[in-house]
């Protein structure tokens, strides 16, 4: 069995044991494979699947920039972007493996059903031997357990529930995108300063897993500081209008709306918020406050001014170009790599995805196979640096990167329709890390497919 590294767990799948979750096509199971879609020529192929449309088809539009700005930089065009100031010095320019580098790309319509379809043509009959992308995370946690059934590696994209690396993670499945625990973690300190710890928050989250495990996040942040919870209501994540949701609550009670939504649902209930009165109300003889705990450069620049004085958290932002030393090197290179190529800087989407690539094509390298099992040996307990957020580590217990996190807060004076965010506190990474067992569930073994 060539390109075969046996994983520290000791094991590669056989058929019998992964057909039960996946009908497994020929591809899968011919003797002359290793592995799932080894690669045979002088190519390989990834699978890169965001929404293409749907309320996040913003994010996903900059995911695939990022993906086309790796690729080229693998293959050796372009300046190499952050393969420069990547701690890991295996990548070459030489594609991966000596193979260039190919893509297909697929739409999830931010629907998990719609991206494991996606996910599975991409495997199925484009070969591809690894799937990464999404901006949801109920999307990824559904495409997370086909690539484990299916024998791939699945590098996520944009998502920010706990479940991701919780109580859904698998062994093929890696994470560099922060989550809701960290967000909270991150941003009471902050709140409690800058609002006190005497307030009553009024929660509309996103009725689907995200949405879910942020508001318990930040409920169990900011009620540990003292804080009230006095509603907390769902919305479909296909909600345009949010005026009936946001009507009620002024007369709540509360001084303080979270709004535990992302992409163009922020944007859309932001901007009732404001309609309705919220930013110049009064409640319980305060200021009204609203909170938006996961911000984007790309949600920024939707709302507006509207975003003024509001605090978030981020993954990453690019005005870390601006802060000195060499900590965040990285973002200098890939802020001007992708602002020559597309003329606008790259939100945080479009850089943990760029990521992604990256550190599975160095994963690869250092492995010195496709085999899964030999890529997920190779990133398990892997530390690096140089990719933009500083010192960062792929926790091997969970597949989870952890990271300095970013509070920021929406400028009173923008100079510029991108320069709508500034970091207000960057959250050490000790602060934010967590015991691997603490949101359940069983990593499991990796599966090469065979």
């Amino acid at each position: 069995m060539s390109g075969f590294k046996m994983n520290r767990r000791g094991l590669l799948k056989t058929s019998a044991a992964v057909g039960a979750g996946l009908a497994m096509p020929t591809i899968f199971t011919s003797a002359a494979r290793a592995y799932t879609n080894e690669p045979s020529g002088g190519s390989v192929t990834l699978g890169f699947n965001v929404p293409q449309s749907g309320p996040y088809a913003d994010e996903g539009a900059d995911e695939l920039r990022a993906y086309q700005l790796a690729v080229e930089h693998l293959n050796g065009g372009g300046d190499g972007g952050m393969m420069n100031t990547f701690s890991s010095k295996a990548l070459k320019g030489s594609g991966i493996l000596g193979k260039k580098v190919e893509f297909v790309t697929g739409d999830t319509q931010t629907k998990p059903d719609a991206a494991r379809a996606s996910a599975r043509s991409m495997i199925e009959k484009d070969g591809a031997v690894m799937i990464t992308g999404g901006s949801s995370s109920g999307v990824a946690v559904a495409v997370q357990a086909l690539c484990q059934e299916a024998g791939v590696i699945f590098m996520a994209g944009l998502t920010h529930s706990n479940d991701t690396t919780g109580k859904d993670k698998k062994a093929n499945g890696f994470r560099h995108f922060f989550n809701s625990y960290m967000s909270g973690a991150a941003l009471a300190p902050i709140l409690a300063d800058n609002y006190g710890t005497d307030r009553k928050a009024y929660h509309l989250t996103a009725d689907y897993n995200w949405g879910y495990t942020t508001e318990e996040a930040v409920r169990n942040s900011t009620e540990a500081m003292g804080w009230e919870t006095v509603a907390a209501v769902k919305t479909p994540l296909a909600q345009t209008d949010f005026s009936s949701y946001v009507a009620p609550v002024l007369n709540s009670g509360a001084d303080v709306l979270v709004l535990n939504h992302y992409g163009g649902n922020m944007v859309n209930s932001l901007t009732s918020a404001v309609q309705f009165g919220l930013r110049a109300a009064e409640a319980n003889g305060k200021q009204f406050q609203i909170v938006v705990p996961l911000y984007s450069r790309l949600m920024a620049q939707g709302a507006g001014r509207n975003v003024a004085g509001i605090f978030g958290s981020t993954n990453w932002h690019w005005s870390l170009e601006n802060v000195a030393g060499d900590r965040y090197a990285g973002t200098n290179a890939f802020v001007q790599s992708f602002g020559e190529k597309y003329g606008f800087p790259p939100s945080q989407a479009a850089h943990t995805v760029y990521c992604q690539t990256l550190l599975y094509a160095d994963a690869c390298e250092r492995a010195g196979t496709f085999n899964p099992c030999g890529v997920v040996e190779a990133l398990e307990g892997f530390e690096f640096d140089g990719l933009g957020n500083g010192p960062t580590l792929y926790r091997a217990e969970d597949h989870q990167c952890f990271k300095d996190v970013l509070v920021v807060k929406g400028k009173e004076n923008p100079e510029s329709d991108f320069d709508l965010l500034e970091i207000v506190d960057v959250t050490p990474t000790e602060q934010v890390t967590y015991d691997a067992s603490i949101f359940g569930g069983e990593l499991g073994s990796c599966n090469a497919g065979t």
